[in-house]
């Protein structure tokens, strides 16, 4: 079988592929994010448009130093348009939660398989969110109950755990809203030759 690689640090994305039983290395694509996506915002992309390109310079990235297939993905929040970013204390997960509150958001989770420093296979799936009009001691229960963890979630909330209490209406592949649109890659992985057929 040919190697595959997750150039990611994401503890979730590689928790999804080892349960879907895919052997690989995790290696950090050394792209710095933040300093990515003024520019691309700039250059007039979108939320969704950031998270396809940003997993494209990570799997591209990689790939030129590792042998096989390198998986890259990210994963944007987008609301009404606007580019969402992770939240950087409690204090800003807070407040990130009872902006969504009442409104839906949408998820772009993008993935990116790469060889030899280009991609041969590309998929940008989009989620559809909405937060239920929950009360303010429930957020912060919620929040106190999850702890740092929020931290690493675009959205501050994951939904494979409590946070599913906070929505009332989910549209959108369960895998593509934890960051990997698992199936579509699996058959990806099968026809590069990754995954037995």
């Amino acid at each position: 079988m040919i190697a595959v690689t997750l150039a990611s640090q994401s503890a979730a994305r590689a928790a999804i592929l080892r349960g879907a039983g895919v052997d690989f290395e995790t290696v950090a694509s050394g792209i710095d994010e933040e300093a990515v996506k003024p520019a691309l915002l700039a250059g007039g992309g979108t939320p969704r448009s950031v998270a396809a390109e940003l997993a494209t310079l990570k799997a591209v990235a990689v790939s030129r130093t590792r042998p096989g297939l390198v998986i890259g993905a990210d994963q944007t929040l987008d609301l009404n348009g606007v580019l969402g970013d992770k939240a950087t204390d409690m204090g800003d997960a807070r407040r990130r939660l009872m902006s969504l509150r009442g409104r839906t958001h949408r998820l772009h989770a993008a993935v990116v398989v790469a060889r030899g420093g280009s991609a041969v296979w590309r998929l940008t799936d989009t989620a559809s969110l909405t937060m239920r009009a929950f009360s303010e001691a429930f957020v912060d229960g919620y929040l106190a109950r999850a702890g740092e963890a929020v931290l690493s979630s675009v959205g501050g909330y994951q939904i494979e755990g409590e946070g599913a209490q906070l929505f009332e209406a989910i549209e959108g592949d369960y895998f593509s809203i934890l960051g990997l649109p698992l199936l579509p890659l699996l058959e990806a992985l099968r026809r590069e030759g990754a995954l037995p057929r």
